[in-house]
């Protein structure tokens, strides 16, 4: 018994054909809106690049890309199907074909919610690599004339003025390294000596941070050096003052900005697979009521569609026993061969 059965005229079927067509030139700028947000988040990870600068932060944009150019192709070709559903001679060169793309359509409609679903999952492994990624540039920020790091600087504090924030936890991540390089400090001054002499690693640590850190909506000029330091500054108690650098560290504004972007490309990719399963559905009705016409030598007798030509677990036992005939059709070929006795 079929699944879904619907009586089908003439009229009918030209309505559901031309209701589909339409439908699949909807899911055509679909997969453009998908590819555009694989390009858009490509280009959103590639100016960050030396903080990301990994396989697993492309790959979800990479994926997105080869989906929404899949999408664009199967549209096309469901469209110019229900378009040539109208008339039967042309309808008969696709019919052969017909039942391989609709299996491929619902395979690539469960990939595209698998890529929905790593959207919103991108935000766990996001989380290391920006910890990480962080975590080197800020060790790399003083290193301005070493070749492959001398524009970090730069891309860090383009990053904290336009996140505001400051560090990877906090602004307190800038006083455990040493982010000013050696080349702009006076060896022969006591203070610098002392303080490289006071670290294990003969860094030159302080309690400062970059300019970029800086919030400059505070009233008070910007109090970037000796920060816990209170009679280095008048009227100032780092305890209590409302300190006029960034309070946010990058980690947390970055995984709320790109986690903010997946969640909303995720919800899209969602309804875009709802889109490709309506017009996969539409498809197997147009491709049934075709094929099962009282009279395919009249085009206006009636015919039945219908979504499966079984029921779900009689389909399903017809995939199974299909899959066990090849596995044992492999299993003979790859052992002895079979001799037959005659009796």
């Amino acid at each position: 018994m079929a699944l879904l059965p619907v009586k089908f005229d003439l009229k009918k079927r030209v309505k559901l054909a031309q209701t589909v067509w339409f439908m699949y030139w909807f899911a055509v700028l679909a997969g453009v809106l998908v590819l555009s947000m694989g390009l858009f988040f490509k280009i959103e990870l590639r100016k960050r690049s030396e903080l990301m600068d990994n396989n697993e932060s492309h790959f979800l944009p990479n994926l997105l890309i080869l989906m929404g150019l899949i999408a664009c192709s199967i549209n096309v070709f469901g469209g110019k199907v229900c378009y040539d559903s109208l008339d039967p001679d042309k309808f008969a060169k696709w019919k052969p074909m017909l039942k391989t793309y609709l299996v491929f359509c619902v395979g690539f409609n469960a990939l595209l919610l698998v890529t929905a679903v790593l959207c919103f999952l991108m935000r766990i492994p996001m989380q290391f690599t920006l910890a990480e990624g962080l975590r080197n540039g800020m060790r790399y920020y003083k290193d301005t004339d070493t070749p492959g790091r001398c524009y970090m600087k730069r891309t860090l504090d383009l990053m904290q003025i336009e996140f505001r924030c400051c560090g990877n936890d906090n602004y307190r991540d800038w006083f455990e390294i040493q982010w000013v390089s050696n080349r702009y400090l006076d060896f022969s001054s006591k203070e610098v000596k002392d303080r490289i002499g006071s670290n294990v690693d003969g860094q030159y640590l302080m309690d400062g941070v970059p300019f970029s850190c800086c919030n400059p909506s505070s009233p008070r000029p910007c109090i970037q050096a000796q920060m816990t330091n209170n009679t280095a500054h008048y009227s100032y108690d780092h305890y209590t003052e409302d300190l006029n650098v960034w309070k946010r560290g990058c980690r947390d504004a970055l995984l709320f900005y790109y986690g903010g972007m997946m969640n909303t490309i995720g919800a899209l990719v969602i309804l875009v697979t709802m889109l490709e399963a309506s017009v996969t559905v539409g498809m197997q009705y147009v491709h049934s009521s075709l094929c099962n016409l009282a009279n395919p030598e009249d085009p206006e007798s009636e015919s039945e569609g219908w979504l499966l030509e079984k029921t779900v677990k009689e389909t399903f036992t017809d995939i199974m026993d299909k899959m066990k005939s090849m596995g044992k059709g492999i299993k003979v070929e790859e052992g002895e061969p079979v001799v037959e006795t005659v009796s």
